[in-house]
């Protein structure tokens, strides 16, 4: 199929905003798909390449994209460059400098779904020398081929910064419609497969039978099931019912652990991070007595002179290192808390009850602190005997309680009669730096403010901006370290001012919500401190704007 067909529906979304229109539009056109494209459709379609849980990398800054407009239009990088700082879309930048070209390349084709798709593929193969000219050759290939609109919408792909408002929501929708079965099996099958491109090629190729047969599989990373946040004990009783299972809420990240042959790690941004935690691999070979299984678990930073659980920063650093493993485990050991089990010897669980599934756990992991432990738990319908236990946790350095329903099945994803949480302090918010700036006097050379921003269903708002709790030295989060990872994802300078593609996630403590007209979520953070860098948290489970608003009314009995 050509890409320009992939285009004018590209067009046409940018037109809505309503998620039906949007749906019907992608509807419509995967009637027109076989089932060799359909994967790459509708991967497309979500502005990426690979799957969600595919460990492969596009790696293309923006600095490469200014050579690749300049290689292929014949333009100066100065006058690209000028041109990027003028319009601030590098995406646009190409479609504009394009028209200008100096000169048509003899070799020119109409492009393929198909070639766009195998050159992005291919940048995330090269490493070491060369690799900067490799992948400038690959998209200046497509860009010599592309008309000025088609290279607009491959340079924002290349950049994963395609922005035509489709969601995941969306796609499963289209899919519901095109092939008319129900949008929650549509759902069920992708929160096991984790990919609606897998899911689409199953469709067109096997029918809606086929979905009926999708399960868990160990190592492909499902999604997590959240917990919605409560005010009070009482609250939490009153959206579960009684008894309730309490747990404590440890200050870690989560981890999915796969055993079949080999045992494998992913992250809750289904990232793999076996490598990273060879020491939980030997936790789970000694101790979990089972053929295959899925655990979910919480991963915690564990002082073993004083056995205590240390706050998340501490091992923070492991998740991303590739080198010096086993130095960096033996100097942040971890302990893994067990709560929870998806998949037992052969049989999917996520059917099952919460206390059919922890009576499991129970069974098959044996305890060893400082290793791999299970979750302590209370049951009970005793609105005393909970607020105990939720002070007994706090007192022991966690921060606050779980709270579940007993009889709720294994469902990804964040369900008010599922799983709750409730702490002492307001919520911390995980949200997304958005625009950062460069300091002043010793500073100049690192980014030292950020704008964070909150999610309202495909949009991100502004709740203000944050400077404090990143250090200047290597304790902790740096403004060194924050300046690496935001300078390869900007995408518009100007002055001190940059724009960054949304991607670095913080959590952050405040002292109080404030309505305010000066961001564009309508609120702002007053004394907002940097707790941590969230790299195990994907973009999708940022804080939202409903999380904001319900933290606001809840400050001193306040009303929206």
């Amino acid at each position: 199929m050509q890409y320009s067909k992939l285009v004018l529906v590209y067009l046409e979304l940018e037109k809505t905003t309503k998620k039906l229109e949007k749906a019907e539009i992608i509807s419509n056109f995967l009637k027109g798909v076989n089932k060799e494209e359909i994967k790459d459709v509708i991967h497309l379609l979500q502005g990426k390449i690979f799957p969600d849980y595919d460990q492969r990398k596009i790696g293309m800054s923006s600095r490469l994209i200014l050579k690749v407009i300049a290689m292929s239009t014949g333009i100066s990088m100065e006058n690209v460059e000028k041109t990027w700082k003028s319009i601030g879309d590098l995406g646009i930048v190409a479609q504009e400098l394009l028209k200008k070209r100096k000169q048509t390349t003899l070799l020119k084709e109409e492009l393929t779904i198909r070639k766009v798709v195998q050159n992005i593929e291919k940048l995330s193969l090269f490493e070491g020398e060369g690799t900067v000219d490799k992948k400038v050759k690959l998209i200046s290939e497509l860009l010599n081929s592309a008309e000025p609109e088609e290279a607009r919408f491959i340079v924002g792909t290349v950049l994963e910064e395609l922005r035509v408002g489709v969601a995941a929501g969306i796609i499963r929708d289209a899919l519901a419609k095109v092939f008319e079965v129900d949008v929650n099996l549509i759902e069920r099958a992708y929160n096991l497969t984790t990919d609606y491109g897998d899911l689409a090629s199953l469709l067109k190729t096997r029918g809606i039978k086929a979905l009926h047969e999708v399960s868990l599989k160990i190592g492909t990373p499902t999604k997590s099931m959240l917990a919605v946040l409560v005010l009070s004990v009482e609250e939490a009783f009153e959206a579960l019912g009684k008894p309730a299972q309490f747990e404590n809420k440890i200050d870690g990240f989560r981890m999915q652990v796969h055993k079949d042959n080999d045992i494998k790690i992913y992250t809750r941004n289904l990232e793999d991070v076996t490598k990273q935690f060879p020491d939980v691999v030997d936790y789970v070979k000694e101790n979990v007595n089972a053929k295959t299984f899925i655990l979910d678990c919480e991963a915690v930073a564990y002082d073993r002179k004083n056995n205590k659980h240390l706050p998340f920063q501490n091992i923070s650093q492991r998740i991303k290192r590739k080198y010096d493993i086993k130095e960096l485990s033996e100097k942040f050991p971890v302990e893994v808390n067990v709560f929870d089990i998806l998949f037992y010897n052969g049989n999917s669980l996520m059917d099952m009850p919460l206390n059919a599934r922890r009576n499991i756990i129970e069974k098959i992991v044996k305890q060893k602190k400082g290793k791999i432990v299970l979750t302590k738990k209370l049951v009970t319908d005793d609105v005393k005997k909970a607020k105990a236990f939720y002070n007994e946790s706090l007192k022991n350095g966690d921060e606050g309680v779980m709270i579940k329903n007993i009889n709720v099945n294994y469902i990804p994803g964040r369900y008010v009669n599922g799983w709750t949480k409730l702490k002492n302090i307001l919520d911390p918010l995980d949200l997304v730096v958005i625009k950062a700036e460069y300091g002043n006097g010793k500073r100049a050379k690192w980014l030292t403010s950020y704008t964070l921003a909150c999610k309202s269903g495909n949009e991100f708002l502004e709740v203000g901006k944050v400077s404090t709790g990143v250090k200047e030295k290597t304790e902790g989060l740096t403004y060194e370290e924050m300046t690496k990872m935001l300078k390869p994802l900007i995408t518009y300078e100007k002055g001190k001012e940059i724009i960054v593609k949304p991607k670095i996630i913080i959590e952050v403590g405040y002292e109080e919500i404030q309505k305010s007209p000066s961001y564009t979520s309508g609120f702002a953070l007053r004394f907002p401190k940097v707790l941590k860098f969230r790299q195990d948290k994907p973009l999708d489970e940022i804080s939202d704007i409903n999380l904001v608003k319900k933290i606001y009314s809840s400050q001193r009995g306040k009303k929206l």
